[in-house]
């Protein structure tokens, strides 16, 4: 058995020992869904109430993407918390398993899952809605949509390490961070409405180029040529946050082992 063969099984286990913890908390993955559907659906019936299709598309969009990158962030972000409440932290940091392939198989997961999750918000989205689609440009909205993910993969892997360094308080600071980027990123306005300090803000977040592309490809029908000013910091947002977030997982996990943070649960 290859190297590249062990890894990508070792990677495949992840992806299954999270699949059996979604079923066995199914209930609140029901609850989470039914929370995203209700929540998406009473913002696009703003648009609705409006009157303005080009409104209700904004909202539709904004809700259905922003979906989707906050179940993937919130997945890799959420992966040593997971391990602390399910009291497996010190055996799987301590486990001769490279971290690299436990993120791969996280990343694998809850891209599956997002993808899964926004399927099902939209889908409950049409029924209520006639959405015109007729100038999409569907490929922008995919080459966004990979592209925020790579983004959202990177902050994700590094805002692992607060649930990992403060033991009693990290589960928190990854919500507030993820109430942050709702806040800075323009989901359900532009970002021209922000404050001038927020407005700086916003370029910081994946999201909020992600949502502009996409909305200019789904709505005018933009193609990915004329949004290269979108495309380009995603693309350095992506090179740079994923081996940034696994170097610093990898210091913190070192200093974790070396003050003992792994054994405490909180």
């Amino acid at each position: 058995m290859t190297l590249m063969t062990r890894e990508l099984r070792a990677s495949y286990a992840f992806v299954e020992r999270n699949f059996n913890l979604t079923k066995r908390y199914w209930g609140w993955e029901v609850a989470f869904l039914v929370y995203a559907v209700a929540g998406a659906l009473a913002v696009s019936l703003i648009g609705k109430d409006q009157g303005s299709d080009r409104l209700l598309l904004t909202l539709v969009i904004g809700a259905v993407f922003w979906n989707y990158l906050s179940v993937v962030f919130s997945f890799i972000a959420e992966t040593v918390a997971w391990e602390r409440w399910e009291g497996t932290l010190e055996y799987t940091f301590m486990a001769p398993v490279r971290r690299y392939t436990q993120m791969v198989g996280s990343t694998l997961f809850a891209v599956a899952y997002g993808l899964v999750h926004t399927v099902v918000v939209l889908a409950v989205l049409a029924l209520f809605f006639e959405l015109d689609l007729s100038r999409a440009n569907f490929a922008t909205g995919a080459v966004f949509m990979v592209l925020g993910s790579f983004s959202f993969i990177g902050i994700g892997i590094m805002t692992a390490i607060l649930p990992l360094m403060y033991v009693e308080r990290g589960a928190q600071m990854t919500f507030v961070l993820q109430s942050v980027l709702l806040l800075i990123s323009g989901v359900y306005y532009s970002v021209d409405i922000l404050p001038g300090w927020m407005q700086v803000l916003s370029h910081f977040s994946p999201a909020t180029y992600v949502l502009e592309g996409v909305r200019a490809g789904l709505i005018d029908g933009t193609g990915i040529g004329d949004l290269f000013g979108d495309v380009w910091p995603l693309l350095i947002m992506g090179t740079v946050f994923i081996p940034l977030g696994v170097w610093l997982f990898g210091r913190a996990e070192r200093y974790a082992k070396r003050t003992g943070k792994l054994k405490r649960v909180g």
